[in-house]
């Protein structure tokens, strides 16, 4: 199995942080403060008060053949209740040699039987981490507020009207800057010409330096029709616009403030506390932060069992230590944003109706990833939900985790190919975030 377990793990996490520097010092005592687990104490469903039979029935779901469901986990009331694990099925297969250029033999052997210890990929999931990571460097005095000018510290922005762009904007997909995209004949980043190239926030992995294009974008024109945003509906400054480059910016931004890449701020001051081994990819390049530039947006390389450690913080209200949480008041924003904030998603907890509504309203927090990379919060419940596609870190020009992708040449690529759409197969999963969680709820018993 191609790198079957990180060979170096590095201790990588993101801990969150409000949006004044006043709010996030809040401090809460506790006579019975949690804790963070080094590894994961096992219970059955029934401690919980959960039907394993209907558990099975959540999961027969969600790795049915061409779901390409690698990993899921349950955690409930601190406990890992349930989990599961697989390989590629022979229909899964066979859908990808017929749609892509790989063949039997290459996805036998990249996605053989996988187990807990197995990396997953987390793609947009790291966007999360990357918020996170913004508000410790708040809370530490190196950034002093999340509603100040980005152009404080990226000061290419300070002379013009990116000026009055705030780090809370990048974090909302709010900025205003026009999305990037790849242009192939001349091999760099462009705005984007049409909705299709922009919708899942510009395709800048296929450039060496994914950075330098992401500062250097302009401001888009506002209150006229814009190909990238909508045939129909006028973009005005401000509207929410999905951005990879906003994202990269704050990578750069807790660069530039700490002094540290967030691979290696991310190992000091968190992922070591609630005990998180993971490696974040970087661009192809030898210069910027650290031998490349790390990938803020994307590509975060862990396993199920640590993304779901990442869910728990959350349930926890922030980061404990003798007895006192971090960060509360960064997590209270989370719980009650709309829709699409700080980086988190909130997502419906049940199938959407025919009319495409929320039965009953009821909603619950998650991080969403390329090709179906979940960390699914329900605060309520005190459950959190991971799961992740077939995952084979491609590193064919080097051992480093650093991006290339040669479109269609696999041997000549540094890639993070997931299943199924990452193989370039123009097919989608049948699994549905939403439908799985519903029914691992249902297995919750009435009292």
């Amino acid at each position: 199995m191609t790198d079957r377990i990180l060979t170096s793990f590095i201790l990588i996490f993101l801990v969150s942080c409000s949006g004044g520097s006043d709010a996030t010092m809040m401090v809460i005592q506790s006579p019975n403060s949690p804790e963070h687990p080094i590894a994961w104490d096992t219970a059955s469903p029934a401690s919980v008060n959960m039907s394993e039979t209907k558990l099975d029935a959540a999961f027969d779901y969600a790795f049915a053949e061409g779901t390409f469901t690698q990993s899921a986990v349950v955690i409930k009331d601190g406990k890992l209740i349930y989990e599961r694990y697989r390989g590629i099925l022979p229909g899964e297969v066979n859908a990808i040699v017929n749609t892509s250029t790989l063949d039997n033999n290459t996805l036998q052997n990249l996605f053989a039987e996988r187990d807990s210890r197995d990396p997953t990929s987390s793609w947009s999931s790291a966007k999360s981490f990357t918020s996170f990571l913004i508000g410790i460097a708040e809370l530490d005095g190196f950034i002093s507020s999340i509603d100040d000018s980005a152009a404080m510290y990226i000061t290419e922005w300070a002379n013009d009207e990116r000026a009055d762009i705030t780090i809370k904007n990048l974090l909302d997909m709010r900025s205003g800057l026009v999305p990037m995209c790849f242009d192939f004949t001349l091999q760099n980043l462009h705005e984007c010409k049409n909705r299709t190239d922009s919708v899942s926030g510009g395709d800048i992995v296929f450039a060496d330096n994914q950075l330098d294009g992401c500062i250097n974008r302009s401001l888009a024109e506002s209150g006229v029709l814009q190909p990238w945003f909508s045939d129909t509906d006028i973009y005005n400054r401000g509207d929410f616009l999905y951005s990879n480059c906003d994202t990269m910016v704050l990578g750069e931004i807790i660069y530039r403030a700490t002094g540290q890449d967030i691979q290696t701020y991310a190992e000091q001051k968190l992922f070591s506390k609630i005990y998180i081994n993971a490696a974040w990819w970087k661009d192809f390049v030898e210069f910027g932060q650290s031998n490349g530039n790390v990938l803020a947006y994307c590509c975060l390389d862990t396993t199920a069992r640590d993304f779901a450690k990442f869910g728990y913080m959350l349930l926890l209200g922030g980061v404990w230590e003798d007895g006192n949480v971090s960060y509360s008041s960064y997590v209270n924003q989370i719980r009650n944003l709309d829709y699409y904030g700080l980086q988190f998603w909130k997502i419906c907890a049940k199938p959407l109706d025919q009319n495409g509504n929320c039965p009953n309203n009821v909603f619950i927090h998650s991080t969403i990833g390329f090709d179906g990379q979940y960390i699914m919060i329900d605060f309520n419940r005190d459950i959190v939900v991971v799961r992740n596609s077939l995952y084979a870190p491609i590193l064919n020009l080097s051992n480093e985790r650093k991006m290339r992708i040669e479109p269609n040449n696999i041997n000549g690529s540094n890639w993070i190919l997931t299943l199924p759409q990452a193989s370039g197969a123009p097919i989608n999963t049948s699994f549905n975030a939403s439908r799985f969680f519903d029914l691992v709820t249902q297995a919750i018993e009435q009292s």
